[in-house]
């Protein structure tokens, strides 16, 4: 993967009219994405869907709640499809959505999606796009455990930083 460096202060990102970002609460269309990331000039849509699964661990998960700062949260995808841009020249579209609130097992997360002209580009572009949201995004995830307990785990923003 190439080493991406953002040099541009997150708060001067503009997104692209090609891109499409969102955070929301209504279930996620992997239909959607895709048409979002399709254009001529690709030869390749690479879409990461991730998904609530019903263990962590091996613990039973029933279910997970996620909860972001909206506004930092979308400048951090702005940031992620302009480093993207600056690593990948070729990409023609980015697409990021995340869901916040309660979330059944099954249910769609969040959803990445690149157009490229060269698959090894989208895929690579994908990835870091996935990657640096998980380890920077202001989204909190708590997950609700079979035995009624719940806690939250992978506060990305929080792996990198000193949020105590």
């Amino acid at each position: 993967m190439n080493s991406v460096k953002t040099t541009t202060p997150a708060s001067a990102i503009k997104p692209s009219a090609k891109d499409s970002f969102a955070i929301t609460f209504a279930p996620l269309s992997v239909e959607e994405a895709y048409a979002k990331a399709d254009d001529q000039a690709n030869g390749a849509i690479v879409l990461m869907s991730g998904m609530v699964r019903n263990q962590t661990d091996g613990k039973a998960v029933m279910s997970l709640e996620y909860q972001a700062y909206e506004p930092m949260a979308l400048r951090v995808f702005y940031q992620i499809a302009a480093d993207i841009r600056s690593s990948w020249s070729d990409v023609s579209r980015v697409v990021i959505y995340h869901r916040v609130g309660h979330l059944k097992i099954g249910e769609i997360s969040v959803l990445v999606a690149v157009g490229c002209p060269h698959r090894r580009e989208a895929f690579e572009a994908c990835r870091y796009a996935i990657d640096t949201l998980k380890h920077t995004a202001p989204i909190w995830k708590k997950e609700h455990w079979q035995d009624g307990s719940s806690s939250w785990v992978s506060i990305g923003a929080c792996e990198t930083q000193d949020c105590e």
